[in-house]
């Protein structure tokens, strides 16, 4: 199978702050009657006491206005506002979303909100929203505990800031010896990871970020006290810092109570080094950190891109559409198009065949408003002595969109550039699902020829990735038909649960996952069990992904099945998908 080789453009987020008005007003009418004081008043005075719009809120009345606009907000204008986007809103756009007063204000607010964010505004792509939702993705795979893991510190920082350039991981705690600047002497910790920046924009160089799990159940938060990892720090005589082991004050009592936000005690080799403004530097640290990013973009006109869907001789092309949650009103719906080599149009250059699609697809809802575009130039490359020889082969193409739970149409062209008569369509109904907080939910099962581990540099980003899993899905030529596998072939399967039972005491899920392969008569020919502990102890979502050996398969037809036993929410949840062994 070859591959596309596509023209990417590099941007870089930059700076800006928009400071937007709100656009309603909540008025409360005064129905109470006068009194004798304010029947004797001028007319003046009386409308000025009656009409509330007549004079300045008092600080009660502005809260309770706010409260009730609050109130107000619902369903997934609430989840957007308070789930998806709480880290990067400003107060100011914040403030205006609770002021708009209905859903169509709303609705515009969103997509102007994401376009202020474009680093390619006339792009009919958003990297920066794209982005946003693919880390909130990795953050519920990789830290939930015990609650989603966009709600804990670590995932927090990583939708924010994106990937560290480097972790120490300390996941089991274990002996620490303190460097002079901390005290010195050697103490034990609980569990620990530092994070390190090279770079953050607005901050510095060379940011450290620290987290601690000091309840030992998986729950890291964020801390700017550097002593918080220290688990012997009330234990009388043990984890002494230097100053402490050469019996100044054995007993902790300069360290403990000496106030402050560190507790590392006196240090006469750090005196008149500035150790104590370091930690207005860490208080400062936090503020940014925590802090919505700036705006690039101040201002901007709803943007609005219409394409027009080309038509002429068939040129035949395979769509495929997956499901995976992101958030309780957002999933990342991965869209993977393929094309036989064989209808596509080589021209030879330099000993080289070069083929060239131009690929446009959009998303829009029942009512006709387009949602999501996506427009790209792919190529495919071979050499010219081995074109006939691949002909046979076919080509991916690989899109992943945010989209709410609903239903929309997603329309496809693709243009052959060196057969500008040769242009294929496609159009389907797709029902992006709701993954309601409170039973269990799962991901499309995914099968894959391929399917690994990438690193960090590559979470997040690129081509067949999601979240920390490279997985190139199989595609049939039509929906009715299985996708179909070599025995020298790996059959790789890839999904996700959803909204597990958490138990409130242990912080743990609780849950078994079965893995079958049958045959055309059902009859099972595999069956293997994993405990839930095994793949995330303390997460609300996990994540199967297994690669299989079908050489002793023999042709003919087979169905995976993967299925979950919650012991917690006495819920169970199955998903299959069909496939052929050649």
């Amino acid at each position: 199978m070859t591959f596309f080789s596509r023209r990417l453009l590099f941007t870089t987020l930059g700076c800006g702050l928009v400071f937007m008005p709100a656009t309603g007003v909540l008025a409360q009418q005064n129905d109470a009657a006068p009194t004798a004081s304010q029947a004797q008043a001028p007319a003046s005075d009386q409308d000025q006491e009656a009409n509330p719009l007549n004079r300045p809120l008092s600080d009660k009345e502005r809260y309770k206005q706010q409260k009730e606009l609050r109130q107000e907000l619902k369903g997934p204008y609430k989840t957007w506002l308070n789930e998806e986007v709480p880290y990067i809103i400003t107060d100011e756009e914040r403030k205006a979303f609770l002021s708009l007063s209905n859903d169509e204000e709303r609705e515009a607010f969103i997509e102007n909100f994401w376009q202020r964010r474009n680093p390619s505004p006339d792009s009919p792509e958003n990297e920066f929203r794209d982005e946003h939702y693919r880390r909130i993705q990795y953050a519920n795979d990789h830290y939930a505990a015990g609650k989603p893991g966009w709600k804990a510190d670590r995932g927090r920082i990583y939708i924010m800031w994106g990937a560290p350039d480097s972790i120490d991981s300390h996941p089991s705690g274990g002996e620490y010896e303190r460097p002079m600047e901390e005290g010195g002497g050697v103490t034990s910790t609980y569990p620990y990871e530092t994070w390190h920046y090279r770079y953050l924009e607005g901050i510095g160089e060379n940011v450290d970020i620290e987290f601690v799990d000091t309840c030992q159940c998986g729950d890291y938060h964020f801390t700017i006290d550097r002593t918080e990892k220290d688990a012997l720090k009330e234990v009388p005589q043990a984890g002494l810092t230097q100053y402490e082991s050469m019996e100044k004050h054995p007993d902790k009592s300069d360290r403990l109570g000496g106030g402050g936000i560190e507790q590392f005690g006196a240090n006469p080799m750090l005196k008149g080094q500035g150790q104590e403004a370091k930690e207005f530097d860490r208080i400062e640290l936090a503020a940014k950190l925590f802090a919505p990013p700036p705006i690039q973009f101040k201002d901007l006109d709803a943007f609005v891109s219409e394409h027009k869907v080309l038509t002429g001789p068939p040129f035949p092309f395979d769509v495929r559409t997956d499901f995976v949650k992101v958030t309780d009103s957002m999933d990342l719906v991965p869209i993977t198009i393929q094309i036989r080599n064989r209808d596509v149009t080589f021209v030879t250059k330099d000993g080289v065949s070069k083929g060239v699609v131009n690929i446009l697809g959009k998303v829009t809802t029942i009512m006709h408003k387009t949602v999501q575009t996506f427009e790209d130039t792919v190529e495919i490359d071979q050499p010219a002595e081995l074109l006939e020889k691949t002909l046979d082969h076919k080509s991916l193409y690989w899109k992943a969109l945010p989209l709410q739970p609903g239903l929309y149409r997603l329309d496809i062209a693709i243009k052959d550039v060196n057969n500008p008569d040769h242009i294929g369509i496609y159009g389907r109904g797709i029902d992006v699902p709701m993954y309601q907080d409170d039973k269990l939910g799962a991901s499309s099962l995914i099968l894959a020829d391929e399917m690994n581990t990438v690193s960090s540099r590559q979470i997040g980003s690129g081509n067949f990735i999601i979240s920390n899993t490279f997985i190139r899905p199989r595609v049939a030529s039509n929906p009715t038909t299985p996708v179909s596998f070599k025995r020298d072939q790996n059959l790789n399967f890839w999904m996700q649960f959803y909204n597990l039972g958490i138990d409130e005491a242990t912080k743990s899920n609780s849950a078994t996952v079965t893995y079958q392969i049958t045959d055309a008569a059902g009859t099972v020919i595999l069956q293997k069990q994993l405990e839930s502990k095994d793949l995330g102890a303390h997460s609300d979502q996990l994540t199967v992904e297994k690669s299989l050996n079908i050489a002793g398969l023999e042709p003919g037809k087979y169905k995976v099945i993967v299925k979950l036993d919650d012991a917690i929410s006495k819920q169970e949840i199955a998903q299959s998908t069909p496939f052929v062994v050649e």
